[in-house]
């Protein structure tokens, strides 16, 4: 099969273009992108489309990065192209950020790329990203985080900036790429850094793949057939949990989700796996973070029991909260729930009172008690409200709170309760506490209920306190 009908077959298979297509081609100067940017040059009559390209100098390489964008000008002059090109100082950015080379270069190389899709109006921006580039991927995930979704290398298309970014090399070998471009007469610019053993992907493209070609020629086409299989069963599987998400996790505001932990452990692991990597796509934008195998499975070890309470602390501000049976991860913020020393949440009738662990409060007169508020997971405390004056009142402990218990002569000190309960001591002080008028302790809420509440109605009860 010729190069150029096995792309056209990979493009229709899995319908990467279609007609009027304005692309945005990513070109570097060298040989995957040039017979990219050549391809679509070549056959843009034959599939209905508009071609422009795109070019970063990231002056790395002083005189010799900017020849490689007067090269692929020429070339675009010569062939009616239109070419976008841009220098960034990546060496001065790398200066004061002191971060990783790579990373910088692709985030700044990208946002460009966002900006001229922007201003042309592109429809789709495409990279040249090749069979070979698809079996380094896996192998490297395989080596840094083994998730599933690293393991299902690189996408033939995803969504970029509201629109779409393909890869219609994925299906061809850097050896088949090279011998296509000498074959039109077609010259490239050689990046002398693919040389060098400093990055993780070139140690393996130099070391690791020749030995895996030695032992199966064909190995890069076999991953593709891999990565095909397994980006086919896990959209299945995702779609399966995504429903299983929308029914699940509850989302309390922008930067917090919960979910009953009992709910979880009730599906099977490879749907808790997916749902949970859901939730990451929607708190993260980096890719990395997603897909980290430390992150995946310390939040689903928190799942693995109801008992006890603990805490784990995400990138980005987030923390992973078990409590009360319920995992809530939010974004931890200036204001927490010590501020309700000094400003108390007023908790009061008929309507729900969101706490900032996730936990919701509903008090109900008994009569207007409707069955619409009753979770299977709500807990139902019935109180006489002529003596308990409503509305009530959450704050977080003060030195000195105590809380009459039933059976109890005397009130407990709340500093004495906490290590009774085993309550960690990082947790004591922003525990939430239901409050009266006159600021006395009532509840010790999802811990310990005063003498004022009972789990069963009693004859003088007429309101009951819901805690969900």
């Amino acid at each position: 099969m010729s190069f150029e009908l096995k792309i056209k077959q990979f493009i229709e298979k899995e319908q990467l273009l279609q007609q009027d297509d304005h692309l945005l081609i990513a070109v570097s100067g060298g040989v995957d992108s040039m017979a990219l940017l050549h391809y679509f040059v070549k056959t843009k009559v034959q599939w209905g489309i508009e071609v422009e390209a795109v070019h970063v100098d990231h002056m790395l390489r002083g005189a010799i990065s900017a020849q490689d964008r007067e090269f692929v000008q020429q070339y675009c002059d010569k062939q009616g192209i239109t070419l976008h090109a841009t220098a960034i100082p990546i060496p001065e950015i790398i200066a004061v950020e002191n971060g990783n080379s790579q990373l910088i270069c692709r985030r700044e190389r990208y946002r460009y790329f966002e900006e001229i899709l922007q201003k042309t109006n592109a429809t789709k921006l495409v990279t040249a990203h090749h069979a070979d580039d698809q079996l380094e991927s896996v192998l490297m995930a395989l080596t840094k985080n083994a998730t599933v979704n690293g393991m299902q290398g690189i996408r033939p298309q995803r969504i970029f900036n509201e629109k779409s970014l393909i890869r219609p090399f994925l299906t061809v070998t850097k050896s088949e790429i090279r011998e296509y471009l000498q074959k039109q007469g077609q010259n490239f610019r050689e990046d002398a850094s693919n040389g060098k053993d400093a990055y993780m992907r070139n140690r393996f493209r130099h070391h690791v793949v020749p030995l895996l070609e030695a032992e199966n020629p064909r190995v890069a086409e076999q991953v593709g057939h891999f990565t095909k299989h397994l980006q086919e069963d896990d959209a299945f599987l995702m779609t399966l949990a995504q429903d299983v998400y929308s029914k699940i996790v509850k989302k309390n505001n922008e930067n917090m989700h919960t979910l009953e932990i009992k709910e979880i452990q009730l599906i099977p692991l490879a749907l808790q796996r997916r749902l949970v990597l859901i939730l990451l796509n929607y708190l993260y934008k980096d890719s990395n973070t997603i897909q980290s195998y430390a992150l995946l499975t310390s939040l689903l070890k928190l799942c693995d029991t109801t008992a006890g309470n603990a805490e784990i602390h995400l990138p980005e501000g987030f923390i992973a909260v078990r409590r009360y049976g319920k995992l809530t991860i939010q974004k931890k913020e200036s204001r927490s729930l010590d501020s309700f020393t000094n400003e108390k949440l007023i908790a009061s009738a008929n309507k729900w009172t969101t706490l900032e662990n996730g936990v919701r409060l509903y008090i109900a007169e008994l009569p207007k008690l409707e069955s619409e508020l009753l979770t299977d997971t709500a807990q139902l405390f019935y109180f006489d409200a002529s003596k308990l004056t409503l509305p009530l009142f959450v704050r977080t402990r003060k030195e000195g709170d105590r809380m009459l218990l039933k059976g109890m002569e005397q009130p407990k000190r709340l500093s004495r309760l906490f290590i009774d309960e085993k309550i960690p001591l990082n947790e004591r002080n922003s525990w939430p506490l239901l409050v009266s008028q006159t600021d006395e302790v009532v509840a010790v809420i999802g811990m310990r209920m005063g003498v004022y509440f009972s789990t069963t109605a009693r004859p003088n009860d007429d309101t009951v306190l819901i805690v969900d």
